[in-house]
């Protein structure tokens, strides 16, 4: 299986393809340089797979690359920021 992230800037969120089928994403809001993760949903086709920890983890790197902080109120954002202290600079 394939799994691809892309950024959907329309949509304000990062999807998550598996096998070139949505399989959930992260979505945030943006003001001032600051992205809100806000939701991260994997339909439950998909689950069990890890895939929210990939869509978040490219979504915060693609979010460093662009120089952005971030608000994890989605929780499974902010447990995953507290467990991977290379995020925690984004806060």
């Amino acid at each position: 299986m394939t799994d691809k992230v892309v950024h959907n800037v329309e949509e304000s969120r990062f999807d998550i393809y598996s096998d070139n089928e949505l399989a959930g994403f992260a979505e945030y809001s943006e003001s001032d340089g600051v992205r809100d993760f806000h939701h991260t949903v994997t339909y439950p086709e998909f689950r069990g797979r890890g895939l929210a920890a990939v869509v978040v983890r490219e979504a915060l790197h693609q979010t460093q690359a662009d120089q952005k902080k971030i608000v994890p109120s989605c929780s499974y954002v902010e447990k995953f920021v507290s467990q991977n202290p290379e995020f925690q600079e984004l806060l």
